[in-house]
């Protein structure tokens, strides 16, 4: 790998062990991945420093932050203090809702981790956003920008959405990225390797949120990590439905990057997509495949629900007005937990609009900075589950063993006021 001057110093340690241990991971991870340089980077979202229950068990101590770092973002086991971050670096999601941790079940270790951990961020200068969406407050990296971001919603947003450049990044190399403000130059920076590389025919109709998540779901189980570019029977497709048809094809599959001709910036044309060669295969979505996806999701077998999930990705201040549609002026059932997830930002606005309250007078949590299937929280005895997420539907028999039926934003109030799932594949 070719190294600048100022990365060679580095390398030598002369920016101080951390940065020097964030060099060498880098250049092991660039050479490995077959990066012929690295590339400079202010625009990174990462983990900061673990306080996630399916991280922090593998170090020693997990209140040692600056051990913690070392080890988890940095993959290094010696001892060094960790200097402030030199890229613009945001906090993802986290362990638990600062303001209704209690209900989620998290004990008051995990929350002394936590609380110890947002501080330690906050010292390094990294932003603690603490959602799987920094593009809803604030983070809005521009065309050909080159980030280094964690979290596959994300990814798959910027890069197709926004036209960004970062591929799905983990713990580690987006640790060493914000400390020295480089990532390795490979894949989606590259111009060719953002091109499409199988063609996707729409032939039916796409146009709500649940039919957005069911077109990414079956792209991603059929494609794997592949980058196609669809044409077709597309309705308009808002930041909304776009984040949950990113999430789901990344849950599913691989997938970091997409194209709509005509929509998305890289794909004014479908040659363009392609960037003039021909597709290596082409698809077609129909209500048969609709109907696969929809199936693969939902996997409870009990009609009972006592626990509805809504927000993953992070709800927007959009999808949060219309649940307080739904609900205004009735309960969610005395057996039934309904948890609304934001980012942080979005439910302090919340607040000022008066949906929290209104959300607490029918039964229901607006909660903020983390979600079940990543911060392992739930409903104490909850057994079955219903979401209007692809995610959430996909992980949670796996991370939490719950039983998950899957529908629309509409399906899932309805079931929390019923008590019972009543949705259906229409």
């Amino acid at each position: 790998m070719h190294l600048t001057d100022e990365e060679q110093r580095l390398l030598d340690g002369e920016g101080g062990p951390a940065r020097r241990a964030a060099m060498q991971l880098l250049v092991r991870y660039g050479t490995v991945l077959g990066a012929e340089r690295l590339v400079d980077t202010n625009n990174v979202a990462g983990g900061g420093v673990a306080s996630l229950p399916n991280r922090r068990d593998v170090v020693a101590d997990p209140m040692d932050m600056d051990a913690t770092f070392a080890l988890l973002s940095l993959d290094s086991d010696e001892t060094f203090e960790i200097p402030p971050v030199k890229a613009n670096t945001f906090k993802l999601i986290e362990g638990m809702d600062p303001r209704h941790w209690q209900i989620q079940g998290v004990s008051e270790r995990t929350k002394a981790i936590v609380e110890r951990s947002q501080s330690f961020c906050g010292k390094l200068g990294i932003s603690k956003c603490n959602t799987c969406t920094p593009y809803q407050v604030g983070n809005v990296p521009v065309f050909g920008e080159h980030c280094a971001w964690m979290e596959s919603s994300a990814v798959i947003y910027i890069n197709s959405v926004l036209g960004a450049r970062t591929n799905c990044e983990g713990a580690q190399s987006t640790g060493a990225a914000s400390l020295v403000g480089k990532i390795p130059y490979w894949r989606l920076h590259t111009p060719e390797g953002r091109r499409a590389t199988h063609h996707v025919r729409v032939e039916h109709r796409i146009d709500d949120m649940m039919d957005w998540g069911l077109l990414g779901y079956w792209l991603g189980e059929t494609l794997d990590d592949a980058i196609p570019v669809l044409t077709g029977d597309l309705g308009p497709g808002e930041l909304r439905k776009l984040k949950h048809f990113g999430a789901a094809a990344a849950t599913s599959g691989g997938i970091e990057m997409y194209h709509l001709v005509g929509r998305t910036p890289e794909a004014p044309t479908l040659d363009a997509a392609l960037g003039g060669r021909p597709a290596r295969e082409e698809l077609v979505f129909t209500d048969a495949q609709r109907r696969e996806a929809y199936a693969n999701l939902n996997s409870a077998t009990e009609p009972t629900v006592d626990f509805i999930m809504l927000g993953c990705p992070h709800n927007s201040l959009e999808q949060v007005r219309l649940i307080v549609r739904l609900l205004e002026g009735r309960k969610v059932h005395a057996d039934t937990a309904l948890w609304i997830f934001t980012p942080g930002a979005l439910r302090d606005v919340a607040d000022r609009q008066g949906y929290t309250e209104i959300l607490q007078k029918a039964g229901a949590m607006l909660m903020s900075d983390t979600c079940p299937a990543l911060g392992r929280v739930k409903p104490e005895g909850a057994r079955v589950a219903a979401t209007d997420s692809c995610k959430q539907a996909h992980y949670l028999p796996a991370t939490l063993g719950l039983q998950t039926h899957f529908g629309t934003v509409e399906d899932c109030v309805e079931s929390a006021i019923a008590g019972r799932w009543v949705g259906r594949l229409r």
